[in-house]
């Protein structure tokens, strides 16, 4: 079941639009058991557009076609598919009637550009668009299909899941389904947990299943595929699999989801342990409260955060001493220490999370190179702090330092000694 998608519009060539559409149809097609073989993105050209889509239907079993199906001079992609068939057009009232009705109840001008809009190939099935004003369009040419559908992001999510997902599911069925899980850790890269943590897997990587690795600037997302008769069977296809990462890399293994994040992860730990947290930051200028509070429910544990970028509120707020300051500099083990405390007394919090660093690109000496980033972590029982070297990169070591920060204290919490990327726990 071989897949190619095409999408078009000079604004994707160009570099105006980013091309999501062909991003998310990839995955979804994945999950669904399919074989994304080729990915093309073309012009508003007629003649590229008839002879892209001729191309793709005689080496593939779908086409997925998003973009030019607007009202405007520069959207082809319905008159090249008519040449393309050999077909003329018809109108559709359902349509008509809908963009009509839509016009009128925005009180907006119906203009015959609009009008031409619910005009379709006439050997198409209409794939109704209640999203948009440009209907999708599927096409069943001696058992190869075509789906042509808007370049909206939304439009072609909600055609792809309500009217293009059955019309594949009907055309497909008994060829067996595919199952994705997805497994997500923190605090380790993808080479080490690679090679060092799970090592050799190759006698579970059979019969349809196999492994990926999708690493983020905090961690690593394994997706585990299965193929099967069934989606029991290809979830059973991965199970011994699963079993493997969790025996070889259990630590690093924050829980299961797609979408699951660290902070979603921490914040259900704070709230089941009923404790608070604090948050005193210098070089992430608040990102780490930002994470947390990105969490429906987060007033349950979060109570607050300083951003002490000078060191004037290190010394006013959180009771940074001058004398550490002056003698160590506010990149220091010293001033991570304090802050971490000082946020977590001042604001009556059970846990204190702090950073401060040289995120650069300037500031960094030859002692305190940029990317050099302390994180202080205080709570009734442990009191220590970590040193980082991260990167060059202001935006990247912001996120790395809160990413860090975040899986310290899922850590801590846990009862997991080993700090994320092996680095050392410097006591005071």
């Amino acid at each position: 079941m071989n897949v190619q998608i095409i999408s078009i519009g000079n604004e994707l060539l160009i570099g105006d639009t980013v091309n999501t559409n062909a991003a998310w149809m990839g995955q979804f097609m994945t999950e669904l058991g399919f074989e994304v073989h080729k990915v093309l993105t073309i012009s508003d050209n007629l003649d590229d557009i008839k002879s892209t889509i001729s191309s793709a239907m005689s080496e593939s079993d779908v086409v997925l076609c998003t973009g030019g199906l607007g009202p405007t001079h520069d959207d082809m992609t319905k008159k090249a598919v008519a040449d393309l068939l050999g077909v003329g057009m018809r109108l559709d009232q359902k349509v008509l009637d809908y963009i009509q009705a839509l016009f009128e109840k925005r009180s907006l001008p119906f203009s015959k550009s609009n009008y031409e809009q619910a005009e379709v190939p006439e050997n198409c099935e209409v794939l109704f668009n209640k999203m948009g004003t440009s209907p999708g369009m599927w096409f069943n040419q001696s058992g190869k299909f075509l789906a042509v559908m808007p370049g909206v992001p939304y439009e072609m999510q909600y055609l792809m899941k309500k009217q293009v997902l059955p019309r594949l599911q009907e055309a497909f069925k008994g060829v067996g389904a595919l199952y994705s899980r997805y497994i997500k850790t923190a605090g380790v890269g993808e080479s080490t947990l690679s090679d060092e943590v799970l090592g050799d897997m190759s006698a579970m990587l059979m019969n349809g299943v196999s492994l990926a690795f999708l690493p983020l600037p905090g961690g690593v997302t394994l997706r585990l595929n299965g193929h099967g008769n069934s989606v029991e069977d290809a979830k059973e296809s991965v199970s011994n699999l699963a079993d493997f990462i969790y025996r070889k890399a259990g630590n690093y293994i924050i829980g299961e989801g797609k979408e699951l994040t660290l902070s979603e992860v921490l914040g259900n730990i704070l709230r089941q342990k009923q404790l608070t947290i604090a948050t005193a930051e210098s070089c992430t200028g608040g990102l780490i409260a930002d994470k947390l509070t990105d969490i429906p429910g987060s007033s349950d544990y979060m109570l607050g955060g300083i951003v002490s970028y000078s060191n004037q509120v290190k010394v006013n707020q959180l009771g940074v001493l001058r004398s550490d300051l002056e003698r160590v500099g506010a990149v220091s083990k010293e001033v991570a220490l304090q802050m971490a405390k000082g946020v977590a007394q001042n604001l009556d919090a059970d846990i204190g999370i702090s950073t401060t660093g040289v995120a650069g690109p300037g500031g960094g000496t030859k002692e305190k190179p940029v990317g050099t980033v302390w994180i202080g972590y205080w709570s009734k029982g442990e009191h220590f702090a970590v040193k980082a070297r991260l990167t060059k990169d202001r935006l990247l070591n912001k996120e790395r330092s809160m990413r860090i920060a975040l899986e310290i204290v899922r850590r801590s919490l846990l009862g997991i000694t080993e700090m994320p990327y092996n680095l050392e726990k410097q006591l005071p």
